[in-house]
C-alpha cells in the first residue's frame, strides 16, 4: 500500500520558517519524480516544486529564492524548505509522487496545513 505522510506543517509569523516533510513507503522512491503543491481555499491547486529521480528541481516563480525542495533517497523522504514566508502562503501543502514512465502511478498525501499569520 502507498503511503505518503507529510508532516511539518503549523502557525508561522510572516518572515518566519517552516520545513515540511514527505515520507513515502510502498514505493521504490528513487524510480519516482517527487513534487510539493499547495491549495488556498477557493483556488486551484498549484505547482510548488518538483524534484526529479536525479535532484533536478523546478520551483514556481512565486517561491524562488525562498523556498528549497530536496529529497532523501536513503530515507525514502522529500522536503521543502519554506524561508521568508507571507500570508499568501497560507495553504495545504501536499506531498506528490509520479513514477518516472508509468503514468497511472502517480499518488498524493493527505495534505499538511501551512498558515501563515501575525
Amino acid at each position: 500500500q502507498v503511503q505518503l505522510v507529510e508532516s511539518g506543517g503549523g502557525l508561522v509569523q510572516p518572515g518566519g520558517s517552516l520545513r515540511l516533510s514527505c515520507a513515502a513507503s510502498g514505493i521504490i522512491f528513487s524510480r519516482f519524480d517527487m513534487g510539493w503543491y499547495r491549495q488556498a481555499p477557493g483556488n486551484e491547486r498549484e505547482l510548488v516544486a518538483t524534484i526529479s529521480r536525479g535532484g533536478s528541481a523546478v520551483d514556481a516563480d512565486f517561491v524562488k529564492g525562498r523556498f528549497t525542495i530536496s529529497r532523501d533517497n536513503a530515507r525514502n523522504t522529500v522536503y521543502l524548505q519554506m524561508n521568508n514566508l507571507k500570508p499568501e502562503d497560507t495553504a495545504v501543502y501536499y506531498c506528490n509522487a509520479r513514477h518516472y514512465s508509468i503514468a497511472t502511478q502517480n499518488y498524493w498525501g493527505q495534505g499538511t496545513q501551512v498558515t501563515v499569520s501575525s
